[in-house]
């Protein structure tokens, strides 16, 4: 019997069925996403880039089809990223995911807690700011509020640029 890697379907029979998305191809996936959220892109322009329907982008996000190697240069030629992009941190991710309980928008919101698709957001509005100084008054402004008591204080914006 073929020796098979989690999540493939290497070595499965025709009917056997999927356990859900491969690790790998979700983080593929959640990183097109963050792309292509942080160009100011929508699903439906991107899929016209690169001639296909926005609900094919969503499950390339969703790590439901796997992105090929010519589609991926495509996606990191038009969001203006290497297409090492799309693997980086991939191993970190997957033991964070092991570790850290899902959270979606929703559930983010009724919790407090920030959403993925909130943060990527704030930095592509933050990064469209032209001005130093107010750029940095608003991440001081953030990190103040955010710090909590006794925390030692982070890094400068200008030790982070």
């Amino acid at each position: 019997m073929p020796t098979t890697i989690e999540g493939s379907t290497a070595g499965r029979s025709k009917g056997a069925k999927s356990r859900g998305p491969n690790q790998f191809d979700s983080h593929v996936g959640r990183r097109l996403r963050a792309a292509r959220t942080l160009a100011g892109i929508s699903q439906t322009r991107l899929g016209e880039a690169v001639g296909l329907t926005f609900q094919q982008i969503q499950k390339y996000e969703k790590g439901m089809n796997r992105i090929g190697a010519s589609r991926l240069q495509q996606f990191a030629h038009i969001l203006n990223v290497p297409p090492s992009y799309f693997f980086e941190g991939q191993m970190d991710e997957a033991a964070a995911i092991a570790a850290a309980p899902v959270t979606d928008e929703i559930d983010a919101e009724t919790s407090g807690r920030v959403s993925q698709r909130q943060a990527m957001e704030l930095v592509r509005y933050f990064s469209r700011i032209d001005s130093k100084s107010l750029r940095r008054h608003i991440f001081d402004l953030v990190k103040a509020a955010g710090a909590q008591p006794g925390e030692a204080p982070g890094p400068s914006l200008e030790e982070i640029v």
